[in-house]
């Protein structure tokens, strides 16, 4: 699936548009800065997948720091079968400067 731009994202977070939305970055950045997503940090993914089975055919929207953590996570989530998964290039630092 096409990735999504910052833009789109923070139209879609504007709008309280519900989807699934997974943040890969480690818990400490996570806590310094987010934006609402579920934080599963890329290392751990392989291990907590039961968490995010139920969505393994809705629309799931990863990010990181800059987009490549949340790159691997798309590969690797769509090698388990997860078909809708969309990468947020640029990742949080591309969405704090809109």
């Amino acid at each position: 699936m096409d990735d999504i731009s910052v833009e789109d994202l923070k139209e879609r977070l504007d709008k309280n548009e519900k989807f699934v939305f997974i943040d890969v970055r480690e818990e400490w950045e996570y806590e310094d800065d987010n934006l609402g997503a579920k934080n599963i940090p890329l290392g751990d993914l392989p291990n907590r997948l039961d968490e995010i089975e139920q969505f393994k055919n809705q629309e799931i929207v990863v990010h990181c720091r800059s987009g490549a953590r949340s790159g691997n996570a798309k590969k690797f989530l769509e090698s388990k079968g997860f078909s809708k998964v969309r990468n947020v290039p640029g990742g949080i630092m591309a969405f704090r400067n809109l």
